[in-house]
């Protein structure tokens, strides 16, 4: 899966809680443990910090996934 995340009104997103949000973590605690473990990275590089704050113009990799960051709101919404 390939898709955009919007921020909207956000300046930054915590890296577990966009994991949550995007589907690809039932919890945060599974959020959490998969990236304690080392399986996420960010622009190509591990990112073993939970609360990481993600802005836009990062690329979140998890799981064959892939999440690019927007600032702003989703033109198509």
């Amino acid at each position: 899966m390939q898709a955009q995340v919007y921020l909207e009104e956000q300046e930054y997103i915590a890296l577990c809680d966009l994991l949550k949000l995007a589907g690809l973590a039932e919890s945060g605690g599974q959020a959490k443990a998969a990236i304690a473990a080392g399986e996420v990275l960010r622009n190509g590089e591990v990112e073993t910090r939970k609360t990481a704050k993600i802005r836009g113009g990062d690329v979140i990799e998890f799981a064959g996934s892939i999440l690019e960051i927007c600032d702003g709101h989703d033109p198509e919404a």
